[in-house]
């Protein structure tokens, strides 16, 4: 917040929602829903995946789903426009231009009253300081890259950026942390307090509820489309009043190692024999010409859960992809049962694909959107293990149930479910296809905290349960982490550290690793 505003201006909103109400086929996305947005403020809307915060944030902009039928007020100071950080950011951005023609388009309108000569360079430099305002540094050398050779975090940073350069009076943030690792997350809380502290209200959508506290003034806490508790931040935290809320907060994750008993079912990392199920060797991969990693070498036995963690950027999700057979411009070997997996998905036939299933991050843009999600599930029974369609239906229901997908969102389009919802179904696809080994690509990071305790609770029964799956978990975060067997750190595309959990975590030999447990705490 910035301390120079005036009391006076301070009070006066810049945006304002009024009993908003939004309902498709009689169905309440959001009931009676008020906000008032302060110039220089944050704003928190929190909740479980699907209870209206994204709905509410972009009536803001004027946006609904379709055929929603919406009543209420909203009102924008001046009409300005503004500005939206998605949480799936690849949705946004154009696929078939490169991140600098993308950010070129919004800084060109913007200096059409300078001479001609001095357009380009003021253009360039506006963009080199928008990115770097939202933490890539690197910016440079990725103004010639194309969204899809981003990872997630990138993405997510490259749209923080677009609406810098929009100077917008709001700015609605959908989760801008989700996907980034500990480090990254706070310089985020950072940059949205500049933001901030420069008179431009946020209105932060978000289940972490560690950049909550750290970055709101006012916190509304959501469940099923109504507002069940607000005020200042810290008297929600100290005191809450609504049961709903004492649970998020008693649910919140606390960074530490977890000590699992003998007879858990987990594989332990001192216990591993026989040869591995998965192996990686002298794999190096590249974006066209340019190196993004190098493992030198990668294990994963049967049972055992290997989590993959470092920065975005670092090439965990480069990694998984590989691993899937989603990358193919790399050198060096990937097998499964000692037999050399083929670089390219098209190339796998149908028992390696089923046995090496990937559990996408942006898991939005992995479904059809005009087919119902029980469908899309069902199909990968069909396809790859042959199944009939009324069984793998069937089955189809028992899994998204078992996930905490009711048969009602089954049968839904993904449109209308929340992120963490599709994350869910995306998972519950993969698990159709029984495979041996389940590549999770962030699926914890679009979700609340209980959710994300259900969906953690979920995994470590399939594993005990099935002593052949083995589970590669991608992640930012060291708690999501600390349940693994295993731990192989990422930076800048290198492995810096790998080794079982409880030492990496409590004995860290690389610098780098030192430095995400010290965020992380």
């Amino acid at each position: 917040m910035n301390a120079d505003v005036t009391s006076d201006v301070l009070d006066v909103p810049v945006a304002e929602i009024e009993n908003l109400r939004v309902e498709i086929d009689g169905r309440s996305l959001v009931d009676g829903v008020s906000l008032r947005v302060l110039p220089g403020r944050v704003t928190a809307l929190v909740g479980a995946s699907g209870s209206g915060k994204t709905t509410t944030g972009l009536a803001l902009l004027g946006e609904h789903p379709p055929g929603a039928r919406v009543s209420g007020e909203v009102r924008v100071s001046g009409g300005g426009p503004v500005g939206y950080v998605p949480q799936h950011p690849g949705a946004v951005l154009n696929p078939a231009r490169r991140v600098g023609a993308l950010l070129d388009d919004i800084a060109r309108g913007q200096v059409r009253d300078l001479p001609r000569t001095a357009r380009r360079t003021e253009v360039r430099a506006r963009v080199l300081r928008a990115l770097a305002d939202a933490q890539l540094p690197e910016g440079e050398a990725l103004l010639r890259r194309f969204p899809h050779q981003l990872s997630g975090g990138q993405q997510q940073r490259v749209v923080l950026a677009q609406a810098l350069l929009l100077g917008a009076r709001v700015v609605v943030a959908d989760e801008p942390t989700t996907g980034q690792d500990a480090l990254t997350k706070s310089r985020i809380v950072e940059e949205l307090a500049a933001v901030a502290a420069q008179g431009i209200a946020v209105v932060l959508l978000s289940h972490d509820l560690d950049v909550v506290r750290a970055l709101a003034d006012q916190v509304l806490v959501m469940r099923d489309g109504r507002v069940v508790e607000s005020g200042p931040t810290e008297r929600v935290w100290l005191a809450p009043r609504h049961e709903w809320t004492r649970e998020l907060l008693a649910r919140q994750p606390r960074f530490g190692v977890r000590v699992r008993n003998d007879g858990d079912g987990d594989c332990h990392a001192d216990d591993r024999t026989g040869a591995p199920v998965l192996h990686v060797r002298d794999l190096t991969a590249r974006h066209h010409r340019t190196q993004v990693l190098h493992v030198p070498e990668l294990a994963l036995h049967a049972g055992e859960c290997l989590a993959v963690v470092g920065r975005s950027g670092s090439g965990k999700t480069t990694l998984a992809r590989c691993l899937a057979g989603l990358h193919r411009e790399y050198d060096g070997r990937v097998s499964l049962d000692g037999h050399l997996l083929p670089r390219s998905l098209r190339a796998r036939d149908r028992r390696q694909l089923a046995a090496v299933q990937y559990v996408f991050q942006d898991a939005r843009a992995a479904f059809d959107e005009y087919r119902s999600v029980v469908d899309q599930v069902a199909r990968t029974a069909v396809r790859l293990r042959g199944a009939e369609a009324p069984a793998a239906g069937t089955e189809a229901l028992a899994v998204l149930a078992e996930l905490g997908l009711t048969e009602e969102q089954a049968h839904r389009v993904p449109g209308r479910l929340s992120g963490g919802e599709l994350q869910r179904a995306s998972l519950a696809r993969a698990l159709l296809a029984r495979p041996r080994v389940l590549v999770c690509d962030e699926v914890t990071s679009g979700l609340d905290t209980v959710a994300r305790c259900a969906l953690l609770d979920v995994l470590t029964g399939l594993r005990r349960g099935r002593d052949d799956l083995s589970v590669v978990l991608i992640t930012h975060d060291l708690d999501i982490a600390s349940p693994a067997d295993r731990i192989a750190v990422l930076d800048a595309g290198e492995v810096v550290e790998q080794g079982p959990a409880a030492r990496v975590l409590t004995e860290p030999s690389h610098p780098f690793t030192r430095r995400l447990l010290a965020a992380a705490r």
